[in-house]
């Protein structure tokens, strides 16, 4: 995918959240996600903070060469890595949306943010480096890990949500080879799987089953690929 694509994708991939959480009222905004412990709000508030962190980011121009890319970055974010801190981020963010005087609060600042987070990526240099969490990443490297995000917490919005719209096809297909760029080498992604079905198992929010487990062989231990 070439670097104005990226931009498109993390357009796209923000518009599908913005697409789930703009009908919703306060109580439909109190629904559980994937994500333990969180609740829609809370989930979209942690969404919204990587939407800032965007427009930070691509502020933050870097001399290169990148320490990661759109795969290796995640490497630094293996699952069960730091529970501790994972435990700490989320009652943070359970407390940071709950100051909100009401649900909708949250939909608010994140129909604005991330539109401007967007147009931030459009705008970006495609040959720039950014810095962000420690790492230096080339720019459409960047945008890849903000779609891949996105897209994996879309589809942990929706799980109680029936009828919400799902990621459309193209930040879909970079969080697949996100994933794909996890997995190794000798492994093949199971047939029955469509690319739902794929990024729930390969970040643990649906477990494999036996025949997964079969298909998968010695690369199901590496399950799951991403937290």
């Amino acid at each position: 995918m070439t670097a104005i694509r990226q931009h498109e994708a993390l357009a796209q991939a923000y518009d599908g959240i913005t697409a789930v959480v703009t009908p919703l009222d306060d109580a439909d905004l109190q629904r559980p996600t994937r994500c333990r412990g969180w609740l829609v709000a809370d989930l979209l508030f942690h969404v919204l903070c990587d939407a800032q962190r965007a427009l930070v980011t691509l502020a933050s121009p870097a001399p290169g060469p990148a320490d990661v890319d759109d795969v290796s970055y995640w490497r630094a974010f293996t699952p069960g890595g730091d529970d501790e801190a994972s435990v700490k981020h989320a009652w943070w963010a359970r407390r940071s949306a709950a100051a909100f005087d009401r649900p909708s609060g949250v939909v608010r600042i994140w129909s604005d943010t991330a539109p401007a987070a967007a147009r931030a990526a459009a705008a970006a240099d495609p040959d720039g480096h950014v810095t962000t969490q420690g790492h230096v990443l080339r720019v459409p490297d960047f945008l890849a890990t903000l779609t891949t995000e996105a897209v994996i917490h879309h589809l942990d919005l929706v799980l109680d949500l029936p009828g919400a719209p799902l990621p459309t096809e193209a930040p879909t297909r970079v969080a697949v080879a996100t994933v794909d760029g996890l997995l190794p080498d000798d492994a093949v992604r199971p047939t029955g799987w469509d690319d739902r079905d794929y990024l729930l198992k390969a970040t643990g929010r649906v477990p494999l089953t036996d025949r997964d487990r079969l298909e998968l062989g010695e690369a199901a231990g590496w399950f799951p690929l991403l937290g």
